[in-house]
């Protein structure tokens, strides 16, 4: 019983991890400005780099909806990608830049504590960590044959 509600809990854990996913992800095309506010000011092609993570965010989703078997993968790796746009956050935060509503530092700030969270959560919904030897081995594996 404590099984089949962790994995119904999971299930649908996932399932609104993917809507955010989506609707983050067209957000970067619909709103982009908005986006923008997250990229640091020294990086250049601004733009593509958000139209890019938006782009990886839609398959992210997409993937998470609809890969049973590559689902740990995906979650890793949905993990590793909040990790690789922290920077964004944190410029964000040190620029004192208004965008989504976060319009003072304190506000910034809750985000930057939220993120760790998401990490978890993806992590979590997908059994990412608890399957994390066999996704880096099949990662590695897959790396040396594609050389």
């Amino acid at each position: 019983m404590i099984g089949q509600l962790r994995v119904m809990a999971q299930h649908l854990a996932r399932v609104v991890l993917a809507g955010f996913m989506l609707f983050a992800g067209a957000g970067h095309f619909t709103n982009t400005g908005s986006f923008l506010a997250q990229v640091p000011p020294f990086l250049p092609a601004r733009e593509f780099i958000v139209q890019a993570s938006g782009v990886v965010e839609i398959a992210i989703a997409i993937a998470l909806l609809f890969t049973r078997k590559l689902r740990p993968t995906v979650g890793l790796l949905l993990g590793v990608f909040y990790v690789l746009v922290f920077p964004g956050n944190l410029s964000q935060f040190f620029t004192h830049t208004d965008a989504f509503g976060l319009n003072s530092d304190g506000a910034r700030g809750m985000r930057l504590l939220f993120q760790p969270v998401l990490v978890a959560w993806a992590l979590w919904c997908t059994n990412g960590w608890r399957e994390r030897r066999e996704v880096v081995a099949g990662l590695r594996a897959w790396a040396t044959r594609a050389r």
